[in-house]
């Protein structure tokens, strides 16, 4: 009988505890939208009602995972909601530090992996193709707006958006912003081993009629976006940044170890003074990988022996765990939340 309330006890503390925790919920679907051949991966992050089975987001062999409550009910009341867009060759998962902030900050976060533009499936052709970019956030977010399951609990007065680097320029694009190709074009002929150049030029892309640029991918449902070191900033027509309304904010990532071509400050295209009532951000020490996920020990080794891009290594004096807290509290202020 001792044991029995012994153990009656322990059961009660942990049920205690893992109640006390408070991991945001997670869940996957399938988005199928009449601009991709396949459906497209989503993903749904959100505050719960409660715990149920604990999961890690992003375990592999690099990067730290994120907890999270596995397909939890939702907590009730109405959520600010979040569409976050992931950088070229990354994926959602990579930026679970990012997403388990904002919803502890209260908001919902959705995510998509951009076919052709995610880890292991990169294509310099596809990853260009920003009217597909956004027109995949755009679908998400029709779907998630319609889901009984989730619709009741999302505050439509409160969408916003954030992107990574490449996620930059689609987000920008979702505020209204628009890109010239031969702008883009011209300026990677000046200067083609820059970041928003190099890997595309070698794919044989042509930015004059890539998909999306030149076009309008503009969503009137967002109230503002955050772009972090986004791509193309010098490509920005003057019609478009003069016209935007939405609340941007922009943040760049490191002072000298800044990665020049999505510098939107005074050094760089100056994206940051020609967008009306925009705000910005730096955030040193930091570069531009400084934004993924903290990595696990070795992997910085295992990188250099594949002779892959060094995403684990920062510069000197970086904290990557203190720069995602600055972060996280930057970004959602820029997101009003």
């Amino acid at each position: 009988m001792k044991r029995l309330a012994t153990l009656t006890a322990l059961l009660l503390c942990l049920v205690s505890t893992a109640q006390a925790e408070t991991l945001p919920g997670y869940d996957r679907f399938d988005l199928t939208a009449a601009h991709r051949a396949r459906p497209v991966a989503g993903f749904i992050w959100y505050p719960a009602a409660g715990p149920t089975y604990r999961t890690k987001i992003g375990d592999g062999p690099l990067f730290d995972p994120t907890a999270a409550f596995m397909a939890p009910a939702v907590l009730q009341g109405r959520h600010p909601l979040v569409l976050l867009s992931h950088g070229s060759g990354g994926n959602a998962d990579q930026l679970g530090w990012l997403v388990a902030g904002l919803v502890a900050k209260g908001a919902i976060v959705l995510a998509v992996n951009h076919p052709g533009s995610t880890s292991g499936d990169s294509s310099a052709r596809r990853s260009l193709d920003l009217a597909a970019r956004a027109a995949d956030l755009t679908a998400a977010l029709d779907k998630i707006l319609a889901d009984p399951d989730f619709a009741p609990y999302v505050d439509t007065t409160q969408i916003s958006a954030i992107g990574f680097s490449l996620g930059g320029a689609t987000v920008l694009g979702l505020a209204g912003v628009v890109f010239d190709g031969k702008t883009q074009a011209a300026r990677c002929a000046n200067g083609p081993d820059a970041a928003d150049c190099g890997f595309f030029l070698r794919g044989g892309v042509q930015f004059a009629t890539a998909p999306g640029f030149s076009i309008s991918t503009h969503d009137p449902r967002l109230r503002h976006a955050v772009a972090v070191d986004p791509g193309f900033g010098g490509a920005v027509t003057a019609a478009s940044a003069a016209a935007v309304t939405v609340p941007i904010h922009l943040i760049n990532l490191g002072e000298a170890d800044r990665l020049p071509a999505v510098d939107v400050g005074p050094s760089g295209n100056g994206l940051a003074a020609r967008l009306p009532g925009a705000s910005y951000t730096v955030i040193a020490p930091a570069n531009h990988f400084t934004f993924l996920a903290t990595c696990k020990p070795g992997a910085e080794d295992m990188l250099k022996e594949e002779g892959e891009d060094p995403i684990c290594t920062d510069p000197a004096q970086t904290n990557r765990t203190e720069v995602h807290h600055r972060l996280i509290d930057d970004i959602a202020t820029g997101l009003g939340l």
